[in-house]
């Protein structure tokens, strides 16, 4: 992995020679959670120019050794096999399964006037993500990251001053998301992503409205997976005969809690009461 920066005017080196001798402090603060939806859980996905393209959908994985790309950036950029060189490390995925892969290659990754040369490995497996970039692309950018803030800052002559003060820093942050209202219910709505060409987004968001019929919006009403797909079952053997367990006295609001919260399953039809004999 090799770092580059792309080239200055001549009449700016000076200045920003001067301005590179103190190293940055990078950090996240609350202002930088201004523009997020708190709290959330989401993970941090953002836009990279990759290969000379903006990429949409980039997963930022700190816990991730290795920059991942997947079959939709690797079909997007019309790679193919003979672009590829070896790789013959296994890979694991985060089901735990040892992924198929096609080779490695090396592309870059421009962030402001920063150029990171990037070793993909090249994977035959389906992700929400076109791909993943990992600690080698963070460290060799000098940068941090923030699930919770969902931003990237890293040293940049940008003019977006990192919380602390100490130095300049630039921030690569995800892509907005829009609500849209379903009927009049303010419970009922989807997020699309507020970059989308308007043309695509019109169709999506008609496409989202017209299946509105197959979303659950309670759990309570999600209907039952067909037995024939998937079914769980308890691994025990037939030659025992079943325990009745010793009944506990639960206080009355537990006992009442309990009470409606097995009403509703069994009303969603999600258990159902079993008779055993004694």
């Amino acid at each position: 992995m090799s770092v580059a920066r792309l080239p200055a005017k001549a009449d700016d080196r000076e200045s920003k020679r001067a301005k590179g001798m103190a190293s940055p402090i990078l950090g996240f603060s609350d202002e930088n959670k201004v523009g997020t939806i708190q709290p959330h859980d989401d993970a941090l996905v953002v836009t990279l120019r990759i290969g000379g393209y903006d990429v949409k959908r980039v997963l930022v994985d700190q816990g991730s050794t290795v920059e991942v790309m997947y079959p939709d950036l690797y079909n997007g950029l019309k790679l193919r096999p003979e672009d590829l060189t070896a790789y013959d490390s296994p890979l694991v995925s985060f089901e735990g399964k040892t992924v198929t892969l096609k080779g490695q290659i090396r592309l870059p990754i421009q962030t402001g006037s920063n150029i990171v040369e990037v070793d993909f490995i090249v994977v035959d497996a389906y992700s929400p993500y076109t791909a993943i970039v990992a600690r080698p692309w963070l460290h060799a950018l000098g940068a941090i990251s923030s699930t919770l803030h969902q931003k990237v800052k890293y040293p940049s002559e940008a003019p977006v001053l990192a919380p602390g003060g100490g130095g300049p820093a630039e921030e690569a942050s995800c892509e907005d998301l829009e609500k849209v209202l379903v009927g009049f219910d303010s419970e009922r709505f989807f997020h699309v992503g507020s970059e989308l060409p308007p043309q695509e987004k019109e169709k999506l968001i008609d496409f989202l409205k017209e299946n509105v019929d197959v979303f659950a919006w309670d759990a309570y009403k999600a209907p039952g997976v067909d037995p024939n797909f998937i079914c769980h079952h308890l691994n025990v053997s037939p030659a025992v005969t079943p325990k009745k367990q010793p009944s506990r006295q639960p206080s009355k609001e537990h006992a009442d809690a309990v009470r409606e919260e097995v009403m509703k399953l069994k009303k969603a039809g999600a258990i159902k009461e079993v008779f055993y004999p004694e």
